[in-house]
């Protein structure tokens, strides 16, 4: 399985989270070889963190796990839509359901256009990067 996925030149392949139910898109993340396995054997959503350079276990610190419904690999092997079960409903680090949340309004500004469900600091006990 993993020979045809083509991960870039710093070992990473994009990855969509989208909703299971919804058909909403979560969230946007990356996946090195690890990643894809340990995701692939466990049915948990693991990404690679580029900022920590580690592996990220959606919902380690949050507890807002993504139980991994179907993946699917692009007709070019180099992008991953990933279907999951989100838990607790929030997606975003910023509390919110899902990380697009800006929409482009005709005054060429970026509006928010989501509410958040749970301050970020009452979920990490910090204030989100």
């Amino acid at each position: 399985m993993i020979e045809s996925v083509v991960f870039n030149d710093d070992g990473l392949v994009p990855v969509i989270a989208q909703d299971s139910e919804s058909g909403q898109i979560l969230m946007f993340a990356w996946m090195n070889r690890e990643a894809l396995e340990e995701t692939s054997k466990t049915g948990r959503a693991v990404y690679f963190s580029r900022s920590r350079q580690r592996l990220w276990r959606k919902g380690e610190e949050s507890g807002h796990v993504q139980h991994v419904k179907s993946l699917r690999l692009d007709c070019d092997g180099d992008v991953l839509l990933m279907n999951v079960e989100q838990i607790g409903g929030i997606a975003c680090h910023t509390g919110r359901e899902h990380c697009f949340y800006r929409q482009l309004g005709d005054d060429g500004q970026w509006h928010i256009t989501e509410k958040v469900i749970k301050d970020a600091s009452e979920i990490y006990n910090r204030t989100p990067d």
